[in-house]
């Protein structure tokens, strides 16, 4: 195989919208180090997930499929391949370092090494049991990990604060300083000369919001942007939307009690804490960066940022992911390196899982046939970037989403639609007009083509997807 083939450093983060990164036109960001990144590089500003979930856009991400290929329809379900096994076997050294979110959470899919960092509230008993890399740290140090059943639900305001909660363990120890620490330790560490792919999986800005103190206070005077809502816009959700809100008010997922009409200070805050768990991790992506240089690989390097999903943060009533607005299905997408065109910013429509192909293409691998994903690199390279005619998202049922058993969205320059395997109630938007989705035209007249013929996309998008896929199983068996 070659042997002057990039290093690659691939960072997702969990949970982080499009609208977090300063250089991207969000000024109440503070994200220094990826603004740096966005000019030395090409970032594509209107990125989907296939999934508003963690498993299922994770695996998506890594196998080039969308869920109803892979399988993995919601978090927990199996997974145990990956396009990593083509890097490990042309030579790559390949290591994780934080959440991947496989399962069991510590399969290969192959990693050579994997130092497994899970969420940061595990203590919902429906979940398996499993002891990560950061338990261990706190217990080594003889202290409890703060989660909503050792500390946050003893708080007398606990259900005011929308998730969000003062980090007050040592700094250290913080998940996001834990896991950037430990991927530029072992950057400093590792010694061999090989190329290597490093994946770093930030468990934040996932909830609970937990930025320490000095972090917060970063944003002191910092205007948020102020969540976008209305009864109009509640009264048209469909009903399996509706009922996500219902869940959320009644169940403390994630240390949020949820509230259905919280006032604009609690919103406020819930974004700055928000806000600075970003910040957090941009200041750990700088030290990943240090560390590169101190390694003395920068320049031969390519860096990836993105995130698996994003947070509605009050949007439209909801908090979290599970629905297909843009907060919750658009991410941020930045790649860097060596003969990347910088400071370019493509508009076209681009699919998280894109990413795949694009890093077996920059290690000079060819992606399989079966793949579905698209490699970006000629874009990267400084060709011509339309962008896909459309993005296509779903999510089927979990403990969450409970009131359907599959949700599709597709999107195209314009419209956004969504719709329900058994519902006859949906979604569609113009995003021209209407860029916050605060008009549901789905039952519009005036509409009513736009709705079909995107209905019709959707349905002849799972047929060719179908047909595309039928050969993947061949390749792990």
């Amino acid at each position: 195989m070659p042997t002057d083939r990039p290093n690659i450093v691939f960072i997702i983060t969990d949970q982080q919208r499009f609208d977090t990164i300063a250089a991207l036109g969000y000024e109440h960001a503070i994200t220094p180090n990826l603004d740096r990144l966005v000019r030395r590089g090409t970032t594509f500003t209107h990125t989907y997930v296939t999934a508003p979930s963690c498993a299922p856009s994770r695996a998506s991400l890594f196998t080039g499929m969308y869920p109803h290929t892979t399988g993995v329809l919601k978090n927990n379900d199996p997974w145990n391949h990956s396009w990593v096994e083509r890097l490990a076997d042309s030579g790559y050294r390949c290591v994780n370092v934080g959440k991947m979110h496989t399962y069991p959470y510590t399969a290969s899919v192959g990693f050579h090494e994997r130092h497994v960092v899970e969420n940061k509230d595990r203590s919902n008993p429906t979940l398996p049991f499993f002891l990560d890399e950061w338990d261990k740290a706190f217990r080594s140090r003889g202290l409890v990990k703060p989660d909503r059943a050792t500390k946050y639900r003893a708080l007398d305001d606990y259900r005011e604060r929308l998730g969000a909660f003062e980090w007050e363990a040592p700094d250290d120890l913080h998940v996001d300083n834990f896991v950037g620490d430990l991927a530029a330790h072992w950057l400093d560490v590792y010694p061999g000369d090989e190329p290597f792919f490093l994946q770093v999986g930030f468990p934040g800005p996932h909830p609970p919001y937990d930025p320490t103190p000095q972090a917060i206070a970063r944003y002191d005077g910092v205007e948020m942007p102020a969540a976008h809502d209305s009864a109009e816009d509640r009264a048209s959700q469909p009903f399996a939307v509706k009922d996500l809100i219902r869940d959320n008010l009644e169940v403390d997922h994630d240390g949020i009690v949820h509230l259905e009409h919280p006032t604009a200070d609690q919103v406020d805050r819930q974004r700055r804490y928000y806000m600075a768990n970003v910040t957090m991790i941009d200041e750990q992506v700088g030290a990943v960066v240090d560390a590169l240089e101190r390694r003395g690989v920068l320049e031969e390097t390519v860096i990836i940022f993105t995130s698996d999903h994003g947070d509605c943060l009050n949007d439209h009533g909801h908090i979290q992911k599970w629905s297909m607005y843009e907060p919750s299905v658009r991410v941020p997408a930045i790649i860097a390196g060596p003969g990347i065109v910088a400071d370019r910013q493509l508009d076209g429509l681009t699919s998280l899982f894109d990413l795949g192909p694009t890093v077996l293409e920059l290690a000079e691998l060819a992606p399989p046939v079966w793949m579905e994903a698209r490699s970006l690199l000629p874009a990267l390279r400084g060709e011509d970037f339309a962008g896909r005619e459309f993005a296509f998202s779903e999510h089927a049922r979990d403990m969450i989403l409970q009131q359907t058993a599959l949700m599709t969205m597709v999107r195209d320059q314009r419209y956004k639609l969504v719709e329900f395997v058994d519902h006859d109630d949906g979604q569609l938007f113009d995003l021209a007009d209407d860029p916050h989705e605060m008009a549901n035209l789905w039952d519009d007249p005036q509409h009513r083509a736009e709705r079909d013929r995107l209905s019709r996309v959707i349905s002849r998008w799972r047929a060719e997807s179908e047909l595309h896929t039928a050969s993947w199983t061949a390749a792990f068996r």
